[in-house]
């Protein structure tokens, strides 16, 4: 065992941390990792900062180790967010952090999972502390593209880029780490297109499988503008639904946990100096239950694009697998349905969709669009 152990599929990704373990001179006090969603930046990011935190370079058994990996080293800050953005204060509470000594550890490390949602006036805060870092701090940055970042901040970061692992390799892990049943670890590694996070929901809840198929139907069954209006609310809705069902437990958790540290009553009026507490929380929820929906719905976007892909394969001729090979029957009739370059305009679609959410669009209004484009 050792910290590599869940970092499918990125032999030379993990060549270099253990180099730069290893050997002074291979380290650098800012590194940037990148790779596709699912690659497993966080996973690396971890794994290097137990490894520098290990005395025999990441062993996995030791209290450094176990306490990276945990999440409660004093030494390691990892950040991440479910919001929209991060907020500058919390980059200044960072650089802040950034600035002591280690407590205990061999290096203070500050890991930031979603360093490409920083603001403008956050990534100048984060600039000038990566421009004059203190000795035995380290920072690590996870984007999934180095374009993602101002280029004054890549420009002073070592990159390491990975990749999308095997689908084999991400299987493999799924059975040896979660002891899911090989067949069913493999479908669903192959249905998340090599996504390690998303294979793992797959396999382990059938929700999530359902619904997925009920994407996939959206291609299957628009015939006409009312179809597609249809489905395409259909599909809005149930991504509200199902942030909603990941959210809902947990903000009335957090609202009954503020109000018991405030001394206040679960129910009925608040005093008016506890009320500016209690909007701030309501407010950070409502960012994180908009950014839950835009992720749910960004994720089927990406399984329907995953069904035209396949319909271009078999259009194509290319001798790769489907994605969706339990449906090659619907996959072979949409190939024949249509030429390629029809398809290649549905895929467009489904791209330019996911990015007019990203830029704020009314997603119901972004998904009918496509819906309209989807039709034969």
């Amino acid at each position: 065992m050792s910290v590599w152990d869940d970092l499918v599929g990125q032999d030379d990704a993990a060549a270099v941390l253990r180099g730069a373990v290893a050997e002074p001179a291979q380290m650098t006090h800012a590194w940037l990792f990148t790779g596709p969603p699912g690659s497993g930046r966080s996973t690396a990011a971890r794994a290097f900062a137990a490894a520098l935190q290990c005395e025999q370079g990441g062993c996995g058994y030791c209290h450094a180790c176990r306490t990276v990996l945990g999440g409660t080293h004093a030494d390691v800050k990892v950040v991440s967010t479910e919001k929209l953005g991060i907020d500058i204060d919390v980059v200044r509470s960072l650089v802040q952090s950034a600035q002591r000594r280690p407590a205990g550890g061999r290096w203070r490390v500050v890991l930031v999972e979603d360093a490409d949602r920083m603001s403008e006036r956050g990534s100048n805060v984060l600039l000038k502390a990566i421009e004059e870092p203190p000795e035995r701090t380290v920072w690590l940055l996870c984007a999934p593209s180095a374009e993602d970042l101002v280029m004054t901040i890549r420009s002073r970061c070592r990159p390491l880029r990975l990749r999308v692992p095997p689908v084999d390799a991400v299987a493999e892990l799924l059975v040896r780490r979660d002891g899911v049943d090989p067949v069913m670890a493999a479908h669903a590694a192959r249905a998340a297109q090599s996504h390690i996070g998303l294979a793992r929901r797959l396999a382990r809840d059938e929700g999530a499988r359902l619904r997925r198929r009920e994407v996939l139907r959206m291609a299957l069954e628009v015939r006409g503008v009312g179809d597609a209006v249809v489905s395409a609310g259909n599909l809005v809705d149930v991504a509200g639904e199902e942030a909603a069902a990941a959210t809902t437990e947990r903000d009335a958790a957090e609202r009954a946990a503020l109000l018991r540290s405030l001394g206040a009553a679960a129910t009925g009026a608040l005093p008016p100096a506890l009320r500016s507490q209690v909007t701030q929380l309501e407010k950070d929820q409502k960012a994180r239950a908009t950014r839950s929906k835009r992720d749910v719905l960004d994720r089927a976007l990406v399984d329907l694009a995953s069904l035209y892909r396949d319909v271009l394969v078999v259009q194509l001729g290319a001798g790769v697998d489907l994605v969706n090979a339990e449906l090659r029957t619907e996959v072979e009739r949409l190939a024949a349905a249509a030429p390629a370059e029809v398809t290649l305009r549905r895929l467009d679609a489904i791209g330019l969709a996911r990015e007019r959410i990203g830029a704020n669009v009314n997603p119901l209004l972004a998904v009918e669009a496509m819906a309209l484009a989807l039709r034969p």
